[in-house]
């Protein structure tokens, strides 16, 4: 897996969670977590879940931390959910480190009740894909700022998480190598 860590802008409009997209962005052709900071508009057109849709919710925030994951090894939806719960939970134990008053209620993370993060996952013909946004500042959402996350301490979250993710799937991995499949009966 790769971590990339973007120290340029960019502002996540959707379309990021399209398959390749760290192919076109940056060359990648291997499992990977893109972490960037930018804006957050997602476009009725680029909006995975239903619920949110028929809703005409809004997503939208002027800052935000931004994880974008592409798994190529599996089209599973039931495993990229798994895989998003993870990272989620990740960034959970690294946030709970500066602020203990988080709360996860599945993919997405709260502080005093107010929802701190956006999340999706979904599958293409080639691969999985997650999203995960956290507001930096927000005037109605939970946010960074609020926690008394600002500075440079909002970068430090962002490799943290990024490289805690990319660290805990590459131990996966090696795991996967040393074990032993169970004796057939």
């Amino acid at each position: 897996m790769e971590c990339i860590i973007l120290d340029k802008s960019i502002d996540y409009d959707g379309s990021q969670i399209s398959s390749l997209w760290a192919y076109n962005l940056a060359d990648v052709k291997a499992d990977s977590i893109i972490a960037f900071r930018g804006a957050c508009d997602v476009k009725i057109e680029h909006m995975i879940d239903l619920e949110d849709k028929k809703q005409g919710d809004i997503i939208f925030s002027e800052d935000m931390l931004h994880f974008i994951i592409e798994h190529f090894d599996s089209t599973d939806l039931k495993l990229v959910y798994a895989r998003q719960r993870l990272f989620t939970a990740i960034t959970s134990e690294v946030l709970l480190f500066r602020y203990p008053l988080i709360e996860r209620m599945g993919d997405d993370l709260f502080i005093k009740g107010k929802k701190l993060t956006v999340s999706i996952a979904s599958t293409s013909a080639v691969s999985q894909k997650i999203h995960l946004g956290i507001n930096v500042v927000h005037d109605h959402y939970g946010s960074l700022n609020e926690m008394g996350i600002t500075g440079d301490e909002v970068d430090k979250v962002l490799h943290e998480i990024a490289n805690s993710y990319h660290n805990e799937i590459n131990d996966i991995e090696k795991d996967l190598r040393k074990s032993r499949p169970l004796d057939v009966i």
